[in-house]
């Protein structure tokens, strides 16, 4: 798979330990990617001076990797920038210290900062190193509230296109209230359409039903929103992908995340789709219902 340009990939994956770094180099690899697992740094030369693969590269390096630092990682990204051969990106694979510490309770694992001391400590010190990395990514997953099949299916999306003109769309509803969904490239407000939630019969459901989607659509600026939006989207996502993105994430927002963001979000991918773009979709509060719904089932005796 190669890059725009017409050169051979390599994405460098890292992040923090427990946020789904070595998922994430699996997907690649069921991709047809040759992967690497922990690289040293020091061997990056060797790997550059040799033929250019032709298959494309997804090297794993984290804080485990023989003479880490963010500093030797950036450099290498600076050798492969410089070579003929090659493109090079930087995905990270981020996740909340909150979720980090729960993964690492669930599976009693020690942090590999802290062998002797708290979670905690190993997580926060770890954060500190990978800082640069975190600001220079050029891709950026937040796993906090994706499953591993999940996060694979976001770097299928991302990385597995065709060669050429292959550009990954993904969109994304959520709750204002909850704060943007880190990572998006354009965020569309949907909050000023009618809102289903005061409807009681409507409340309980979400923007995937019918009965919601046909209530929104109701609200007399709705065809004319709907219309101008999917008229910039579809300007844009070429002109995006002559720049060499191969991903553009879009966040529609409401209130609560359940109903109008979800529905425009539903619409807008549906529209998408028989163009020819590749679309994946998510919803981020109605995910965070349905698992809270799990774990309310299994605490039940």
């Amino acid at each position: 798979m190669s890059s725009e340009t017409g050169k051979s990939s390599i994405v460098f994956v890292t992040g923090p330990s427990g946020a789904g770094r070595s998922t994430a180099i699996n997907a690649f690899e069921d991709m047809g990617y040759e992967t690497i697992e922990n690289l040293p740094l020091d061997l990056l030369p060797r790997l550059l001076a040799g033929p250019v693969y032709k298959k494309p590269l997804a090297l794993g390096i984290d804080v485990r990797t023989r003479d880490f630092s963010a500093v030797g990682v950036l450099r290498a990204l600076e050798e492969v920038a410089r070579h003929d051969g090659y493109d090079g990106t930087l995905l990270f694979v981020d996740c909340e210290i909150n979720i980090l510490l729960r993964r690492y309770s669930e599976t009693r694992r020690r942090h590999p900062l802290a062998p002797t001391g708290s979670p905690r400590e190993g997580i926060e010190a770890e954060l500190r190193l990978l800082d640069s990395l975190r600001k220079r990514a050029d891709v950026f997953i937040d796993t906090s509230e994706m499953s591993p099949h999940d996060l694979r299916a976001e770097i299928s999306a991302m990385f597995g296109g065709k060669e050429g003109s292959f550009l990954a769309v993904s969109l994304q509803s959520f709750s204002y209230k909850r704060g943007l969904p880190l990572g998006i490239d354009m965020v569309l407000d949907c909050r000023f359409l009618r809102n289903p939630y005061w409807d009681e019969s409507l409340r309980a459901l979400t923007g995937l039903d019918k009965a919601v989607q046909a209530y929104v659509r109701s609200d007399p600026r709705y065809q004319r929103f709907f219309d101008q939006m999917t008229d910039m989207v579809e300007f844009l996502l070429p002109a995006y992908r002559e720049e060499g993105k191969s991903h553009f994430s879009i966040g529609l927002g409401c209130t609560g995340g359940c109903h109008r963001s979800v529905s425009v979000a539903e619409a807008l991918a549906k529209s998408l789709a028989p163009k020819g773009w590749q679309v994946s979709i998510r919803h981020r509060e109605l995910e965070r219902r349905a698992e809270t719904r799990s774990e309310q089932e299994q605490a039940v005796p």
